[in-house]
């Protein structure tokens, strides 16, 4: 019983960490949710009605809601596999409405993947993603 309520009480004390996470760390374990096929995970980082506009590559195109979400990241998890992931030039701004996260970030699966990202945060939840393939961005190591 006391085992019981300690893991309890360290659940209850991980999620309040969480919801006291910086949009930066929110979107950072985003990132790592894609890079590790992770869907669920992937999808409870939006709000209801959230929208995507993915710009180049096979999977170009905007995506809005969670159906249209989850189908998105199932063909993109099935098409590259496991990905390696790489973030660079992470930057948060924000006031009391919201914030804006944007990062590079190189994906490397089935093929690699560069991608500028700016995902837009409301309440802890992303209500707007931009996904933009950049095969020449350039990576400070």
């Amino acid at each position: 019983m006391f085992l019981r309520q300690c893991l309890s009480g360290a659940a209850a004390l991980c999620l309040a960490a969480s919801a006291f996470a910086t949009p930066t760390e929110d979107a950072q374990r985003h990132l790592g949710a894609i890079a590790g096929n992770d869907i669920d995970a992937l999808m409870s980082t939006y709000a209801d009605g959230a929208t995507m506009q993915w710009i180049g590559g096979p999977l170009d195109g905007t995506y809005a809601g969670r159906e249209q979400l989850m189908d998105l990241w199932t063909r993109f998890a099935k098409a590259q596999g496991k990905l390696d992931l790489a973030v660079f030039k992470i930057e948060e701004y924000g006031n009391p409405k919201g914030a804006t996260v944007s990062a590079n970030a190189r994906y490397r699966g089935n093929a690699q993947t560069k991608v500028r990202h700016v995902i837009v945060y409301r309440d802890g939840k992303i209500v707007s993603e931009v996904w933009q393939i950049d095969p020449s961005m350039q990576f400070q190591q």
